[in-house]
């Protein structure tokens, strides 16, 4: 379902797309290459030149290697289109520093502190931000068991359980679909 129709009339001006693709390798590690473009639908004037309408302000990729434990062992970067060629590009190597973290513990105050301000660009550093989410929607059903459906018998809970808003422990969702794992509010006492 779309939002719904805007109250006033509108002009689409810019476009932010941002994209995530998971690639599980033959050596047992995972890819996931993740992808920030910005256009706008006039013609834009910078510093470095005239942008036609259409034509990227931005372009930039960001691939991060992982294994199963969700360990960096590698991270490159690549800047098709910038605001400032040759300078804004220059910082690829930087994100080399994304190596060894651990994207499921601590990761984005890491990413901060490595590559906040000066020491990175902007918007790969916010592109990094979506790494975690997306290597667990990959890893979901693959490398992390969901048992979604699998019945209730496990030792652990499910991975996803106590995660989010509609999977809360108490909540209706586990209720219905974990019940194993639900969990009765604690009533509030008046």
């Amino acid at each position: 379902m779309p939002l719904p129709t805007p109250k006033s009339p509108r002009v689409p001006r810019h476009t932010r797309a941002i994209e995530a693709q998971a690639f599980e390798r033959e050596d047992g590690l995972w890819d996931i290459d993740a992808r920030i473009r910005d256009i706008k639908t006039r013609s834009t004037t910078l510093a470095s030149g005239t942008r036609a309408p259409g034509e990227p302000i931005h372009d930039l990729w960001l691939r991060i290697t992982i294994d199963t434990s969700l360990n960096i062992v590698d991270a490159e970067s690549v800047s098709d289109a910038m605001p400032y060629p040759g300078y804004c590009n220059t910082i690829s190597p930087a994100y080399k520093k994304l190596i060894g973290l651990n994207l499921m513990k601590g990761f984005r105050q890491a990413v901060k502190e490595r590559l906040a301000g000066t020491s990175g660009c902007t918007h790969l550093t916010e592109l990094a931000s979506i790494l975690p989410t997306a290597a667990i929607q990959a890893f979901a059903g693959d490398v992390l068991p969901t048992r979604d459906g699998a019945g209730d018998n496990e030792a652990h809970a499910p991975f996803q359980l106590d995660r989010c808003h509609a999977l809360r422990l108490d909540g209706l969702a586990v209720e219905k679909y974990y019940p194993r794992w639900a969990i009765k509010p604690i009533a509030q006492s008046d």
